[in-house]
């Protein structure tokens, strides 16, 4: 799973903003 999610720094710079919660990166089993 964590396959799928192995961002860069800067991909993860662009995608902050739609994961508030995240601390920074992008989780999908936040629970």
């Amino acid at each position: 799973m964590s396959d799928l999610f192995w961002l860069t720094d800067e991909q993860i710079e662009r995608l902050r903003p739609f994961f508030p919660k995240s601390h920074g990166k992008p989780r999908v089993d936040d629970r």
